[in-house]
């Protein structure tokens, strides 16, 4: 997935909110950055996980260029969803970026003044915004969402790979953006007769969450795996694709960093294509 215009956009509602270059007013801003399933050391350009380094490598190259530099006119205070949101609230940052749903929601019931922007599914069905033409509040960002028919499509493109499909194993979490995508995955696979085992990831994951689910869908008989659009499983792409071919079970993945871990395949769309930046 590419990322960058998804940061410019990110960057620009700060400045849409009222920010003004740093470099005009000699004022040192304060920024803090929450990732799930992040670790913080992972939240730079310098991390050594390719994704996440395409992710916060852009977010962070796009704001240099803006004129915010980090131990210069920039402070970064990087978080985990294991932190509190009211603890980050209470830092007062100048602006807050959060990705993936769960995230701004409890930043939602946190703050009504601190400007929040991120990246989510969507918003609307969520109840991060009541409305897309009026979203009002202290949120803004990009939802990264093409509806619920692609849920079908990925199912239905796993399923031409592997066509005695009969039992589907999914990587779906208990977080609001896992219920929402478990529930479209049952429908999608109750039309085509396709039913599913396993059971939903308790957030945050860990290595060994995925380990247990990988071995108990193994058991149960799983023919192959749908893995859920989450932002918790983008760190460890890695993992479920080597699970995957440990466990023999054809994979598709919902971005295509899934695949260049090494996973069986992917359908995704291009966030450049979607949020492209008119300045």
């Amino acid at each position: 997935m590419n990322r960058r215009d998804i940061v410019v956009c990110l960057l620009w509602s700060a400045v849409l909110l009222g920010r003004v270059h740093a470099q005009q007013t000699g004022r040192v801003y304060h920024v803090a950055v929450v990732g799930p399933n992040v670790q913080p050391s992972d939240m730079s350009e310098a991390s050594h996980d390719q994704a996440m380094a395409r992710l916060f490598g852009a977010f962070f190259g796009e704001l240099r260029r803006l004129g915010y530099v980090e131990g210069k006119n920039l402070v970064v205070e990087r978080y985990s969803d294991r932190d509190l949101a009211s603890g980050v609230v209470r830092r007062n940052p100048d602006l807050i970026y959060a990705v993936g749903p769960d995230l701004l929601l409890a930043f939602k019931a946190a703050t009504t003044t601190i400007p929040i922007v991120g990246i989510t599914s969507d918003p609307v069905a969520l109840g991060i915004v009541p409305s897309l033409s009026r979203p009002g509040g202290n949120i803004t960002g990009s939802s990264a969402d093409v509806g619920p028919d692609i849920w079908g499509k990925r199912l239905e493109l796993l399923n031409e790979a592997v066509p005695k499909l009969s039992r589907l194993g999914f990587i779906i979490t208990t977080t609001a953006l896992g219920k929402r995508g478990l529930a479209l995955l049952t429908e999608a696979s109750r039309e085509r007769g396709i039913s599913l085992v396993g059971s939903p990831l308790q957030s945050p994951t860990s290595e060994a969450a995925y380990r247990q689910t990988f071995a108990t869908m193994t058991q149960e008989g799983a023919d192959a795996v749908f893995v859920g659009d989450e932002p918790e499983h983008f760190p460890h792409s890695r993992l479920i694709a080597e699970l995957a071919e440990t466990s023999r079970l054809p994979t598709i993945y919902p971005w295509r960093e899934g695949v260049e871990a090494g996973g069986f395949m992917a359908y995704a769309f291009e966030l450049l294509d979607l949020f492209r930046l008119q300045r």
